[in-house]
């Protein structure tokens, strides 16, 4: 795998473990609701076993990908590859969903579709 591709697949995965770390650990602190468009502490408190299941979603993306760069770069290239393309490919689709759901949060998307696009554009050059 080149580095162009490891790298941001690194950064993907850097930033999928702080959503983790917002939507499962501090969800329910205003800071953190805030930043998700939740009207009330009621509303965070109503939304937090939903955001805390997601964030594990996100923990895992993390994982997979982080485990594809180490894969490849202790001989599974093929295996390394293919983490890679799943986790980042994921990531990817969900920042376009993101993106398509609200108007609002078209910078969060971009911030999660942008560096695991490029780790896949990395795969293919």
């Amino acid at each position: 795998m080149n580095p162009i591709t490891e790298v941001f697949a690194v950064v993907a995965a850097l930033i999928h473990v702080f959503f983790f770390y917002l939507e499962s650990v501090t969800f329910t602190r205003p800071a953190t609701w805030r930043r998700f468009f939740v009207g009330s502490q009621a509303d965070a408190e109503l939304l937090r076993p939903m955001a805390f299941n997601q964030g594990f979603y996100n923990l895992f993306l993390a994982i997979g990908a982080i485990g594809g760069v180490i894969a490849a770069n202790v001989g599974y290239v093929e295996a390394g590859r293919a983490l890679v393309l799943l986790a980042c490919g994921s990531m990817a689709a969900a920042g376009v969903v993101l993106m398509a759901s609200d108007r609002r949060f078209v910078r969060s998307g971009l911030i999660q579709a942008g560096p695991p696009l490029i780790a896949l554009a990395g795969l293919f050059l």
